[in-house]
């Protein structure tokens, strides 16, 4: 089938989503059914405004630099269709011969994509999904492409901040990580943990209702054993009663999606803290940070997010439409993901929580059988030297 492809990106970037983007243009530039190569400025509101840039007659080496660009090249956003937006999109598919139609993104992202290819329409269109999310709360695929990195950036950060707790011994750090409803990246930072007494030394996920009252009592026993701590809290932290630690408090903390945005529960926390157990306490919330880290980015991701651009390009040549890329792990040891393809009606409004078999008892940590899943992903992390214990005697 020939005609034209178009590629929007949805939700918040990832360190890898330009890697994707590039294994889908070098794929198409193979396929003389695909004519031209169209980006969306903006996402999907971005075309709706036809706000398109010519990709396929960008030069090879923009296309090579595009993996190691943090952002998105092609802008993205957080815009629900609504029913009267479906007319003009149609419209403008068949207005710049749209036969191959790519949306890169998270969950909402991919029910805007199955809903597009569900839709009567009178000419034919091949639609694709492509996972993008750091959260890795898609459904049914192992992992999704921008974890990895997201994932190192988390692991490295919990380990420097932790010599550092550890060189000036004297207060509790407590580091937020994003993760709306799911504590997959809190969880990554049990990378950093190289010995029992390593930070992170407290890990929270928003899988378990937090209780405020044994937070207070973890914190307390931890502290009174060493003087500095560092705690790990997801950003989506609920109690056990599923309401949010920390609510939004005006309207504009909502996205385009129409989900809350989370509150500054490390802020909250180390209030509590300080107020509760009169110990010093510092929050610290790298959020953004955390997703356009080139210089942390995952080898690994890199390269899977390339693959699982080109595997769309080559499926949707194959006839094959309303479907998502996912990444299906068949060896943790060595490590070897297959590529697969899932129905995006099985996939939309999924969420993969982190499974209870990595969380212990208590909800304060997460066990090593973690870091068999996450290690691969993330890639080989820096080994920071420590001093020989040869204490001196008088």
């Amino acid at each position: 089938m020939k005609g034209n492809l178009l590629i929007i990106h949805g939700g918040g970037p990832t360190p890898v989503i330009n890697a994707s983007l590039a294994g889908v243009i070098n794929e198409a530039r193979k396929h003389s059914e695909i004519q031209n190569i169209y980006g969306a400025i903006g996402g999907i509101k971005g075309f709706l405004e036809e706000r398109l840039i010519d990709l396929g007659h960008q030069s090879q080496e923009k296309i090579e630099q595009l993996p190691f660009t943090p952002g998105s090249v092609i802008g993205t956003c957080r815009y629900k269709l609504t029913e009267g937006d479906y007319p003009k999109l149609f419209e403008l598919l068949k207005k710049y011969d749209i036969g191959y139609f790519f949306c890169t993104g998270g969950d909402d992202t991919m029910d805007t994509c199955n809903k597009i290819h569900k839709m009567e329409k009178d000419f034919e269109i091949r639609v694709m999904g492509i996972p993008k999310t750091i959260d890795n709360d898609l459904a049914l695929t192992d992992h999704c492409p921008g974890f990895g990195s997201a994932a190192k950036y988390v692991a490295i950060s919990v380990d420097e901040v932790g010599r550092d707790v550890e060189a000036l011994n004297i207060h509790v750090c407590i580091i937020e990580t994003m993760g709306r409803n799911a504590g997959w990246l809190a969880a990554s930072s049990l990378l950093a943990r190289k010995r029992a007494e390593d930070a992170p030394h407290l890990i929270y996920l928003p899988e378990r209702g937090f209780s405020e009252e044994e937070f207070l009592d973890d914190v307390d026993n931890l502290f009174s054993k060493r003087a500095g701590i560092v705690v790990v809290v997801s950003e989506g932290l609920k109690d056990k009663n599923g309401v949010s630690l920390v609510s939004p408090k005006h309207k504009s903390a909502i996205n385009g999606f129409g989900h809350p945005l989370p509150g500054n529960v490390s802020h909250y926390l180390a209030e509590l803290v300080s107020e509760k157990l009169g110990i010093r306490t510092r929050s610290e919330k790298p959020g953004l940070l955390g997703r356009v880290s080139m210089a942390l980015q995952s080898d690994v991701d890199r390269q899977e997010a390339i693959r699982v651009g080109e595997f769309a390009v080559r499926s949707a040549i194959e006839g094959k439409s309303g479907l998502m890329v996912g990444l299906d792990r068949i060896s943790d040891s060595p490590y070897k993901c297959e590529l697969e393809l899932f129905p995006l009606e099985k996939v939309v409004n999924v969420e993969k929580p982190v499974p209870e078999i990595y969380i212990n008892k208590r909800g304060n940590d997460v066990n090593k059988n973690f870091i068999t899943y996450c290690q691969p992903l993330a890639g080989l992390l820096p080994d920071y030297m420590r001093l020989e214990e040869r204490w001196v005697k008088v």
